[in-house]
């Protein structure tokens, strides 16, 4: 049910929000709200504005000291019933319900209001608005943006507006999937002696699992939390088979001081003894916050950060050389659920607060 208004950027950020829930976005399907965020920014006259497929970026060039990227995705996850966004008042504020409100439509708006608003910022600011971040990597348009025009995310720090409780949550753990097989032989269930069973030989498996330990490294002040999990298993031929392999599968969660060879090290030395095939793996992001870009960021947001648990695309500015956080309206337990939401004081907030930075 796509909206065919032009975006307001006159309006206050939860309207502005309520606008962009309203444009559908699936991804691979961001035509309509990409074309929406580029009319709206090309009224500008303090910003250049370029479009690369449904990625939209828009920057200053004021030739100051320094510059921050200010991101986020304008793709959602597929429909749910959640549509059209729906406002309801509460005794803090009210809450916008809706596809998008939390991940990450509200952050998409304060991005706006503040290229709208900010026209003589202390840094400056690209923004960029990007396609397919919540599907496979090879389609996520802030790689692809930084493969073909790398000068567009150059900059000496940078904020994912992805839901952080509308507080900084610095850096990202890496994370790995791996299989972990064994082996036996087939045979007739009921001579089952004459046989090998490869899922029975897996217990030693599971059992090194549950007996792990997280490692919990501290960095630049902020406590990672590592896990190591079974999240599924396969093995099994028939009801009368004795199975010959099965397949344990592993996701490691790896604090950012790891590379991803280390990261691949620990978990071989881990399985020692075992067939491990690496089937997927994503370098974590360093919190950064030593930089100065960083340290007045915090200033201004209320001087404290916590970690960042899951893996968000900080890491591609990290592997750029560029520090970056995750800061942006909505609780990311609430993305991707039906009833996702926002809080609308969190997005006026983040306004708020990127604009005292900014300003």
């Amino acid at each position: 049910m796509p909206s065919d208004q032009p975006l307001d950027l006159s309006a206050d950020a939860v309207t502005l929000t309520e606008q962009l829930v309203n444009i559908e976005s699936v991804s691979h399907d961001e035509a309509a709200i990409a074309d929406a965020v580029e009319e709206a920014l090309r009224h500008l006259q303090h910003v250049t504005v370029n479009r690369r497929g449904n990625t939209v970026v828009a920057r200053t060039d004021l030739g100051r000291d320094e510059r921050v990227v200010i991101a986020g995705h304008i793709d959602t996850v597929p429909l749910n019933d959640n549509l059209p966004a729906r406002r309801e008042e509460t005794p803090d504020g009210g809450i916008l319900h809706g596809l998008g409100t939390c991940d990450m439509k509200g952050g998409d708006a304060v991005m706006l209001k503040l290229a709208a608003d900010v026209t003589e910022p202390n840094r400056d600011i690209t923004f960029i608005f990007y396609e397919a971040e919540e599907v496979d990597s090879v389609h996520n348009g802030l790689r692809k943006l930084a493969e073909s025009d790398p000068d567009l995310v150059t900059a000496d720090f940078a904020i994912l507006m992805e839901p952080s409780n509308a507080a900084v949550e610095a850096g990202c753990q890496g994370t790995m999937r791996v299989d972990v097989r064994t082996t036996g032989e087939r045979s007739h269930s009921a001579r089952s002696w004459k046989g090998v069973n490869a899922i029975h030989k897996a217990a030693p498996v599971l059992a090194r699992l549950n007996e792990y330990v997280a490692r919990q490294p501290v960095i630049d002040g902020l406590t990672y939390h590592e896990g190591l999990n079974a999240t599924g298993i396969r093995g099994g031929v028939a009801g009368n088979v004795i199975p010959d392999e099965c397949v344990v599968e592993v996701n490691f969660r790896f604090a950012p001081d790891r590379s991803e060879a280390d990261a691949e090290a620990f978990v071989r030395d881990f399985f020692e003894g075992f067939d491990v095939t690496v089937t997927d793996m994503a370098a974590g992001a360093l919190p950064g916050l030593d930089r100065p870009a960083a340290q007045a960021f915090l200033a201004a947001v209320g001087g404290e950060a916590a970690p960042k648990f899951g893996w968000t695309d900080v890491a591609r500015f990290t592997a750029l050389g560029v520090p970056a956080v995750n800061f942006g309206p909505g609780d990311p337990m609430f993305a991707h659920k039906q009833d996702e939401h926002v809080p609308m004081e969190h997005i006026t907030r983040c306004e708020q607060q990127l604009k005292a930075w900014l300003a």
